[in-house]
């Protein structure tokens, strides 16, 4: 035989109040996640903050650093073209001592 109308009434509704316990933890678990997560975003939003800061100084310190080099590399440049004049003058110089020399030496002069 099949049970009372109000047997299966009572036994849905003990089931639909077991549901909504469930739900309502489900919900207080949904709302504890999401204050986690927004506490997580900001700490993360700072630190990225923090990131980008010393990022920026990094970035200003190395644009300092590279034009102290680019500096640096023309004065070097300069002083290498001016020994390349040095070195000119001077092997021209110890030529004409040389031929200056064989000159004197063969009697050219």
């Amino acid at each position: 035989m099949e049970k009372p109308m109000e047997a299966r009434v009572a036994r849905l509704e003990s089931d639909v109040a077991h549901l909504r316990s469930d739900v309502a933890d489900i919900k207080a678990d949904v709302r504890t996640l999401r204050d986690k997560m927004d506490a997580m975003t900001e700490r993360f939003d700072a630190k990225f903050d923090a990131l980008r800061g010393e990022i920026a100084v990094t970035n200003a310190a190395i644009a300092a650093t590279n034009v102290a080099l680019k500096d640096g590399l023309a004065a070097t440049n300069d002083r290498i073209a001016d020994a390349k004049i040095w070195a000119l003058l001077l092997g021209g110089t110890v030529a004409a001592g040389t031929f200056g020399t064989m000159a004197r030496a063969f009697g050219w002069l």
